[in-house]
Order: C-alpha cells, then sequence, then structure tokens
C-alpha cells in the first residue's frame, strides 16, 4: 500500500518536486483516461485499455462507492494495484479544505453581510463574498492600498462589498456593460441605505466609498495595465472619461498623473475565467502600481496553452519557467478534467450518479450512431449542447413509485450500477454539467421476477432524437437505433468505473495548474511572498483556492 507523502510547496524547489512527481505519475494515463473522450467510450472500446482486474472489480461495486473514488476513497476488497493507484494519486492533490483564514492572515476581520449588501446574492455567491472580501480588504491594507480593482467583476457583490462594507475605494472591471449597469444600479440603492444610516448616526458624508465601473474586455497584461494606470483615484472629471464603454483600450489610455507618485493598487479576482486569473498575475509582476493580488481561478477548460520551450509565454498554461522547460502539454481534454470536483461527485445521491452515468452512456452510443450514418457530422467535433433534463422531469415520479412497489413486495434492490441504465455527464464540470435520470432495472433485483422496468432503449432513442435535431438532422428511416444500442448495452455497465477512474485525476491537474501559478509567483526570488489559500467551503464553492500574492517593499517591511 502506498505510503500518504507529504509535498510542501514553501520554496520554487519544493513546489517543482511536487508538480515533477505528478507530471510522472500523470505522463502514463493520458492515453488510457486523460485524452480519451468517454463519447468515444463504446466507439474505441476505452474499457480495454484499462487494468482487466480494476474494470472486473469496479462494475460490480454499489454506485455510492464509484462516486467516491475522486475523493479517494478505496475498499478493502478492491485489487492492491487498484488501491495502489487511486491512494497515491489522491497524496499529491492539493487539500482543499476550507482553511482558517483567521490563523492564516492575521488581523483578517470577516462581518456577516448585511440584508442589504446581501440582495440578490444565492447562498454560493454570499459564501464566497463574505470570505473573499474579508481576504482582499486584510490584504490591502497590509500594502497599504489606496484602491482595488474587482477584476471580471460580473455584477459587482464583491466590489460593493469591499466599497460599502470595508470603506475602499473599488473599481470594478467587466466586460459586460450590462453587469455594469446591475453594478451601478444596486449600488445606487445600496447607497440611499447608508447615506440613511449616516445621517441618522450623523456621520461623515465623505466616508462613503462607492464602486466606479468600467467596462472593458482585458485580453492581455497591457490593457489590464493601462486600466490600472489610468483608473486609480483621480479627480471627477478624470473618472467621468473612464466610465466611457471603451471595448480595447490596449494600452491607449494615458495616466494625467505623475507615474512615480501613483498610489499602490489591489487586483482582486472572484473566479475570473481561463486566461483572466492569468493576465493578473503577470500584470501584478509588471506594473509597479500593483503591490498584492488575490486571484480565485475557474473555468480550466479555456486556459490558452503552448509547448515552446523557450522565451516568454503569453499563454494560460504553463505559466512556469520549470514547467515550461519539462515540455509538458496538457491539451483541451486535461483542462476539461481539470475542472471536475471530488466534493460535488460524493455529494450525489444513487440516483442522481445513475442519471450521471446513464447520460455519458446514451452520449457514447448517439457516437456511434454518428460514426455509422452522419460521418460527415464527426468531422466537425460536434456539440449537441446539454441533454436529459426533460426525461429527468419525464421520469422523476417513477422513481417514488417503482421504490414504493419494490418496498411493498420486500424485494432488495441491489443499488450497484444496472447495465440498462447509465448517465453521460460531468460533475462539477465547468463546461459538461449534464443530468439525465436512469431506470432502476430489475434485472439488478434479487428476487423480483415479473418486476422488470427497461425504458432504457426508450431513452436512449429521445436523447438521439433531441441531438439529431440539435445538430439539424433530420432521422432517415436507414438509421436503425436498436442495432446501435444492441452492440452498446452489453459494455454499459463499465461506463461507470471507467468514468470515476477518469474523474479522479481531475482535481490532481487541477494542483498542477495551481502549482505552476504559485511557482511562476515562487520564481521571481525574493521580492515578493505567494502562497496558495484555500478560502471556501469545497462543498459549496469546489474553486476555492486563491493565489495571494505581495510584492516585499521594503518600506513596509521595516515598519
Amino acid at each position: 500500500m502506498t505510503e500518504e507523502r507529504r509535498y510542501s510547496c514553501e520554496t520554487a524547489a519544493d513546489t517543482f518536486k511536487w508538480i515533477n512527481d505528478i507530471i510522472n505519475f500523470l505522463n502514463p494515463y493520458f492515453s488510457i483516461f486523460i485524452n480519451a473522450h468517454v463519447v468515444h467510450f463504446f466507439k474505441d472500446r476505452l474499457w480495454e485499455n484499462v487494468n482487466a482486474e480494476w474494470i472486473d472489480c469496479l462494475r460490480r461495486e454499489p454506485v455510492q462507492n464509484l462516486l467516491l473514488i475522486p475523493s479517494g476513497v478505496v475498499q478493502d476488497q478492491w485489487p492492491a494495484s487498484l488501491k495502489d493507484f487511486i491512494l497515491k494519486l489522491r497524496s499529491m492533490v492539493l487539500c482543499q479544505e476550507q482553511a482558517d483564514i483567521n490563523m492564516a492572515l492575521p488581523g483578517l476581520r470577516m462581518t456577516s453581510l448585511n440584508r442589504v449588501l446581501a440582495q440578490g446574492m444565492n447562498a454560493k455567491k454570499r459564501h464566497e463574498v463574505e470570505a473573499l472580501s474579508a481576504v482582499v480588504s486584510t490584504v490591502a491594507e497590509s500594502v497599504r492600498a489606496h484602491a482595488i480593482l474587482d477584476v471580471g467583476a460580473g455584477q459587482g457583490y464583491l466590489a460593493q462589498v469591499l466599497a460599502f462594507q470595508y470603506q475602499h475605494p473599488v473599481i470594478a472591471i467587466d466586460a459586460c456593460s450590462h453587469h455594469g449597469m446591475v453594478t451601478d444600479a444596486r449600488a445606487e440603492r445600496i447607497k440611499k441605505h447608508y447615506k440613511s444610516k449616516m445621517v441618522k448616526s450623523r456621520s461623515d458624508m465623505q466616508s462613503l466609498n462607492i464602486p466606479k465601473t468600467i467596462t472593458c474586455r482585458v485580453l492581455s497584461i497591457e490593457s489590464l495595465k493601462a486600466l490600472v494606470e489610468t483608473s486609480l483615484p483621480a479627480d471627477d472629471l478624470e473618472q467621468s472619461m473612464l466610465k466611457g464603454e471603451n471595448q480595447e483600450h490596449k494600452g491607449k489610455l494615458h495616466c494625467p498623473s505623475d507615474a512615480n507618485n501613483r498610489p499602490p493598487t489591489v487586483l482582486a479576482g472572484l473566479h475570473a475565467c481561463g486566461d483572466l486569473s492569468v493576465i493578473m498575475l503577470k500584470t501584478f509582476l509588471d506594473c509597479r502600481d500593483v503591490k498584492a493580488v488575490v486571484s480565485i481561478g475557474c473555468c480550466y477548460n479555456l486556459l490558452s496553452e503552448e509547448t515552446s520551450r523557450d522565451g516568454e509565454s503569453q499563454c494560460g498554461f504553463p505559466m512556469s519557467h520549470a514547467v515550461r522547460s519539462t515540455g509538458l502539454s496538457l491539451g483541451k481534454s486535461a483542462r476539461d478534467l481539470a475542472c471536475q470536483s471530488a466534493e460535488r461527485w460524493r455529494s450525489l445521491d444513487m440516483h442522481a450518479g445513475i442519471h450521471n452515468f446513464e447520460l455519458h452512456t446514451f452520449r457514447a452510443a448517439f457516437q456511434m450512431v454518428l460514426s455509422k450514418y452522419y460521418p460527415k457530422v464527426v468531422m466537425s467535433t460536434p456539440s449537441i449542447g446539454r441533454k436529459g433534463k426533460a426525461l429527468r422531469r419525464q421520469n422523476q415520479r417513477r422513481y417514488t413509485g417503482l421504490e414504493l412497489h419494490l418496498k411493498g413486495s420486500a424485494c432488495h434492490m441491489r443499488q450497484s450500477f444496472p447495465a440498462e441504465s447509465k448517465t453521460e455527464g460531468t460533475f462539477g464540470s465547468a463546461s459538461e454539467n449534464q443530468t439525465l435520470p436512469g431506470e432502476i432495472s430489475s434485472n439488478e433485483s434479487a428476487g423480483c421476477e415479473g418486476t422488470k422496468i427497461d425504458n432504457s432503449f426508450e431513452n436512449f432513442e429521445k436523447f438521439c432524437q433531441s441531438g439529431l435535431s440539435h445538430l439539424g438532422i433530420k432521422r432517415s428511416n436507414d438509421v436503425n437505433l436498436q442495432s446501435i444500442w444492441k452492440e452498446a448495452e452489453p459494455f454499459a455497465d463499465l461506463v461507470g468505473p471507467y468514468w470515476s477512474l477518469r474523474a479522479a485525476l481531475g482535481p490532481l491537474l487541477e494542483t498542477l495548474i495551481l502549482l505552476d501559478r504559485l511557482l511562476f509567483l515562487q520564481e521571481q526570488g525574493s521580492v515578493l511572498e505567494a502562497y496558495l489559500l484555500p478560502i471556501f467551503d469545497p462543498n459549496i464553492s469546489p474553486r476555492n483556492v486563491a493565489i495571494i500574492a505581495k510584492k516585499i517593499d521594503k518600506d513596509l517591511r521595516s515598519s
């Protein structure tokens, strides 16, 4: 059995050692799992590439045990090699258990959001904004920042809490002009509340900060750097100039203030998508005015990537010189897989797990339909969108009826993964969050003869009709869906085991991406400090790791 290893990222050497071990572990599995897309499961007979002992074992496991594999949970009766694979994998995954941020950041003061500030937020967003606003405020105070730029601000929730509750000057930057209008309108409503309180308490009206908004698509370090240099607190004329909807910027803005005397700034980002998180980190290094950055990334599937070993990279991965020197290329499938969440898998009940496995099965069988009858369509790598929600609504009540029937007849239902019902859907993926109800097949029941309820082909047929319709294809008479399903069905109970093993690699790929970003900062030497801090509950917000970095200012260090 593999011993759990303790990895560290306190120094660049520690971080690269961790990264190197991950790369060495992953290399044999790129062809078996990472680059093999589940839509080709039947067409390419992907299960044949996996250790037969693993597959034979897992196809008999209850679905709940499959859902725990990405969390590193193994069963005693499993083959030693399978347990070794899962445990070794998990030993290299960055721990994303929510940190005690009060211990991690001395002086932090987190305040619950009041009813006015929390208006419009769901529970997830409120949890994120409460924690992140406290962290950003503490970091901003530690570098004596005069302004915070909320990059990819959305509807301005973080910006408004930082401005109204923590009283920081804030600039909210987002590519969507509608988001800017929503942010402004919401800020006006919040301002009325705070002004009313201030009047009642006879407070100084000048102490009320209101976030400013800029609509701009940040496409490069130069564009974000220009925004930093232009949007620092200045006179009203300058601010009114900034509120225009400039979609380009690209370095065309000019700061009227003395470039050597601009006040320090902090960049903050709550789930800044894809390369935007990377641009923030690079701008932090490149712009002297930015003294700190607090970034929580997401949507690794949208990262740009290159494989060049030399020169400065302008892409999202890899960022560090050390990882670039290895020549590692992840590819789109790996970046998609990095979006998987072990916590989301673990939180699913049996039915939800079956639903998702079934949708995977239908999608893989549908790929066989396309390959056989519509080969030209396959050449274009078709996307058929999210399928299965209509079937879920139609069949939800049938589950209750079936369970009551089985309970009344004292039949023992095995909660294993049935051959006739799997789903295709990703658990917590940014790009493939799909669900479909599956059917509980009485073929897997003990002593329940005569109660067979098998709608799997009917549901597959509906899935295909929906998929063809989405692609603008009219089903021809020679398309024999029954023959396709007959070919796929004997191997349908292998989809769940295969997809569970593949998904277990997701958190490790995310760890690799996060460590590469940290190493990029650590490679700059002692001029800055950088670390990773999980600040959200991963069960609520799976993308929960903040990269926090500060430039070491001699004056601040001596004070």
